[in-house]
């Protein structure tokens, strides 16, 4: 699979996937450190092969261990979860999304901000 498929992972392999969008190339032992509720060294391992067979990483042999990095852009990444989210909560409707985020009353919205949204829905009108 070459495009990021959210719904096909586990929890836990949306986990690793995550860890490797924030740091890049790891080890299975420094995955292992790094997810919550200490995971067995074997199960990380196991995750490991699963996203491999799965097509969302690869790895390379840096002299005894195995160094994996994913497969997948972060934009295809970020674009499937939107997706999956917005058909979850919001029955596809972009609209809803939106409005939900701008009146929400924690959001604080910059005036800069403001302008990009904006100027992106000025662009998407010329399309």
């Amino acid at each position: 699979m070459s495009i990021f498929d959210l719904s096909s992972l586990s929890r836990r392999e949306r986990q690793i996937m995550d860890l490797f969008f924030e740091k890049g190339a790891l080890t299975a032992n420094q995955i292992t450190e790094l997810l919550p509720d200490n995971p067995s060294n074997a199960t990380v391992r196991t995750l490991l092969r699963i996203l491999e067979d799965k097509g969302q990483l690869s790895h390379d042999k840096k002299g005894r261990q195995f160094v994996y990095f994913t497969l997948v852009r972060q934009g295809e990444a970020k674009q499937s979860a939107f997706k999956d989210l917005l058909k979850t909560f919001f029955k596809g409707s972009l609209t809803d999304a939106v409005a939900t985020f701008i009146n929400d009353p924690d959001t604080d919205m910059t005036e800069e901000e403001l302008d990009e949204l904006e100027d992106l829905v000025k662009q998407a009108k010329k399309k």
